[in-house]
């Protein structure tokens, strides 16, 4: 059979069937705005047949916020430019649902440009407008997750401004003050003394030190655990002389205690001296503080195997299993009665220094002695 039989033999196009049996809902209306024509597919999706829809007006189909839309937006517009498209609509149906439609409109007008009709074409929306409320929802939804980030980000921005400021107040307005009360005191050892006076000098020697140690305790766990960690300045440098100045300045202020020293390093070592000086000073403190006054504290640091090994051992009372496990945590100050404790900081910023370093602090305590260990490699 040949393509132009085939053609031939193919039924022309039912033009009324394609009206009433559209895949769209078609209506007209008057220039009053009454409905004078509608199919039979919007019939069927509404449930009103054609005797019960012919007569009424638009909005007598659609539910209350849809009038208020028709009356403000839909009808204004059509007046103004003759047409519209795509306009959301909500009809109601026979049974009281919801029937979303998107609808287009043009009016139809004579010659003279008397309105004639308006047509009106309905295609179902319920998919559609499901998925644009979704994205008003994730959209609102977005939004206040933004508005709770930025108050989060407000907040930790606030939560900065004191730190800094509270970091400020340490670092100027009390160490400004023990400054002086330091350089005050070399002066007045300038001069001749009672042996009053010196052991006065002594004391305040002692408690400047020790304040000021409290000070790096408390600036370095700012930093440690508000800001971003110890922050080190490592380069190779000769451990050895900070290592005995650190324990001059403590055997000065405790007159009354032995230390033994053995120093065996090979070498420059790569590290932040400074550092390094304060975790000694903050574990042989501690040692001075709650180890027995009758026995020695002993200090050892020695370069073995590739690492730094540096270890500090006091007699006394053994330190309890339950506050072995939080001996590094900050502000806990341990068991025993004395009347030079700090803040509880020591323990835990020499920890933190330890850590920056890559090492460690072990510690082990029994009747005989306890030892902190501090271990670090070399490169």
């Amino acid at each position: 059979m040949s393509g132009p039989d085939t053609q031939g033999s193919m039924p022309a196009e039912d033009l009324e069937d394609l009206y009433e049996n559209a895949p769209c809902g078609y209506l007209s209306l008057q220039p009053d705005g009454r409905i004078v024509k509608v199919n039979r597919t919007l019939q069927t999706w509404i449930g009103i047949p054609a005797e019960q829809l012919l007569g009424k007006r638009l909005h007598d189909l659609l539910n209350t916020s849809g009038r208020i839309f028709y009356e403000t937006h839909f009808a204004p517009l059509l007046r103004m430019q003759g047409f519209f498209n795509e306009v959301a609509l909500d009809l109601v149906t026979a049974d009281g649902r919801k029937l979303p439609v998107l609808a287009n409109a043009m009016e139809r007008r004579s010659e003279d440009g008397a309105l004639l009709f308006t047509r009106v074409t309905m295609f179902q929306a319920a998919e559609r407008r499901r998925y644009e409320r979704e994205l008003v929802e994730a959209r609102a939804a977005a939004d206040a997750a933004g508005a709770t980030i930025k108050s989060q980000l407000d907040f930790e921005q606030q939560t900065a401004e004191l730190r800094e400021q509270f970091i400020a107040i340490l670092g100027h307005d009390l160490r400004n003050p023990l400054a002086s009360i330091a350089a005050a005191g070399r002066m007045l050892r300038k001069e001749e003394q009672t042996d009053r006076s010196t052991k006065v000098l002594d004391l305040m020697q002692g408690s400047v030190v020790r304040m000021s140690g409290l000070i790096d305790n408390v600036l370095d766990f700012a930093r440690a655990r508000l800001g971003g960690g110890i922050v080190l300045d490592r380069r190779a440098e000769v451990l050895e002389p900070i290592l005995r100045q650190v324990i001059e300045e403590l055997r000065y202020s405790h007159l009354d205690r032995a230390i033994e020293v053995s120093i065996e390093l090979d070498g420059p070592i790569n590290c932040d001296s400074s550092r390094i000086g304060q975790l000694v000073s903050n574990l042989l403190g501690n040692a001075l503080t709650h180890g027995t006054p009758d026995e020695p504290v002993r200090l050892s640091a020695a370069t073995v195997d590739g690492r730094l090994e540096l270890w500090i051992a006091n007699g006394g009372a053994p330190i309890s299993s339950d506050a072995m496990t939080r001996l590094f945590q900050p502000f806990f100050k341990g068991e025993a009665g004395t009347s030079q404790r700090g803040l509880g900081l020591g323990l835990y910023i020499a920890s933190e220094i330890a850590r920056a370093h890559g090492g460690t602090i072990m510690v082990s305590s029994d009747d005989q002695e306890t030892c902190f260990t501090f271990v670090m490699p070399l490169d």
